[in-house]
């Protein structure tokens, strides 16, 4: 007989995974999430993993990272060859082919929330991965859809942030038509092109921008310079178009995006000072984006990247459906935010496993008699488990203390006997009833 091949297990680069007792803290987490988003009226939904290659690869330059979808067995002449499906980069794509899909069944405005695992083929490194969770919220409608969904998303997103320990953050916004029409009025051909130059300012910084735009846009040094003063506005409130403005560039465009992100500045002018604000830097470099823009970061570490992302957009769905379906949505990057954490030791974990109580065997003989207790306990709305063989109580207690449960119960070793519990935080073993027993 051959021997058995022994594959090491290995972890996998850019595909995390954690303990139990730091999935418990994850899952707390995204319970959190959600009910952030419900309470602003958004409805779950979840689409497959893969998506028609053709809509994936619709999108831009993002359409590099897709992974195909290809049968280890397949056949060449039956057609299987070529990929015609990808694992998605995103939730907003499916989120469109959803939204085109189920038209006819949806009430508009619809919103939507989903947290799911996306997939990306770059190559990993610290806050990027190939496998993550994403959770995001969109708002999605028929021709046109309110500007007051620009000003409520990254409020909701505020408050969801702020019930979860992190490191100081704030939320940067800004509107892709003052870039657009900022751009337009400087005489560039081709803003954007400069956008997504001016999107790598935080990464590659002035000197770096300045060289892709003289170099690979062809700018004038005159418009290099508009563009980088244009890129170093911030501010917290509406005195930001004011400093635009002094620039002398004017265009209709301009002052549109400038009037929106005015709006979206004001709606959210009660959240706490420097929370939120209008970096003219932020630009997002996905194609689709046409208004409002989006992106979070680390106070402390603005270079690990965008912890929250996402931006309006005109008419993602155009490709799916003959109707103009126009949105904005905001995503948090959960799993971006958590390992930072867990790999900064700022997560405490969680409880290895959920057992309230576990029912000691005091035999082979009553192992009925656990079963019959942990059946009550559990209809009492108890987590339990009971052990998995008759062995010395010793042995139970360790195992239950390994794995941190709080409470050991002890079913009567003799007919006629009390049950008892045992509180493994302090040590007391005390008599119990298991149709009365609360938790202390």
């Amino acid at each position: 007989m051959s021997e058995q091949r022994v594959v090491r297990p290995t972890p996998i680069s850019g595909f995390p995974e954690w303990l139990p007792e730091v999935r418990s803290v994850e899952l707390r987490w995204l319970d959190h999430i959600r009910a952030g988003f419900e309470r602003y009226g958004f409805a779950s939904i979840e689409t497959p993993s893969v998506e028609k290659l053709d809509a994936l690869m619709a999108k831009g330059e993002t359409s590099q990272e897709v992974y195909t979808l290809h049968r280890l067995q397949a056949d060449a002449d039956s057609g299987d060859g070529d990929a015609r499906l990808g694992l998605h980069f995103d939730l907003t794509v499916p989120f469109a082919r959803y939204v085109a899909q189920h038209f006819n069944d949806l009430t508009f405005p619809f919103k939507r929330y989903q947290m799911q695992r996306v997939w990306r083929g770059e190559r990993p490194q610290e806050g990027r991965f190939r496998e993550f969770t994403q959770c995001d919220i969109d708002v999605i409608n028929v021709d046109q859809i309110p500007l007051h969904f620009d000003a409520e998303l990254p409020r909701i997103v505020h408050e969801v942030l702020s019930g979860l320990d992190l490191p100081a953050w704030t939320i940067s916004v800004n509107n892709r038509k003052v870039l657009q029409g900022f751009y337009e009025g400087v005489g560039i051909d081709d803003p954007l092109a400069v956008i997504r130059a001016v999107d790598k300012l935080h990464k590659i910084g002035d000197d770096g921008v300045r060289a892709i735009l003289t170099g690979e846009a062809g700018l004038s040094e005159e418009q290099v310079n508009a563009c980088l003063e244009l890129a170093h506005i911030k501010g917290s409130d509406t005195s930001v178009a004011d400093e635009v403005r002094r620039l002398g560039v004017r265009s209709d465009l301009l002052l549109e995006g400038l009037d929106e992100l005015g709006f979206v500045l004001d709606s959210l002018s009660d959240l706490p000072q420097g929370s939120v604000v209008a970096d003219l830097s932020i630009a997002r470099g996905l194609d689709y984006y046409t208004g409002t823009v989006y992106e979070a970061t680390f106070d402390d570490d603005p270079g690990y990247g965008s912890i929250c992302a996402g931006g309006r957009y005109e008419d993602l769905a155009g490709q799916f459906i003959r109707r103009r379906l126009p949105g904005v949505g905001i995503s948090i990057g959960l799993t971006r935010i958590f390992a930072k954490l867990v790999a900064e030791g700022r997560i405490e974990g969680g409880r290895a496993c959920p057992t309230d109580v576990m029912v000691a065997v005091p035999g082979a003989d009553r192992r009925s008699e656990a079963l019959r207790t942990a059946a009550l306990l559990r209809e009492r709305g108890f987590n339990t488990e009971v052990f998995h063989q008759a062995a010395k109580v010793g042995k139970q207690i360790q195992y239950a203390s390994r794995k941190g449960i709080p409470f050991v119960w002890f079913p009567p070793f003799e007919d006629g006997k009390a049950h008892e519990v045992k509180d493994m935080a302090s040590g007391e073993q005390t008599e119990a009833d298991p149709a009365s027993w609360t938790r202390p």
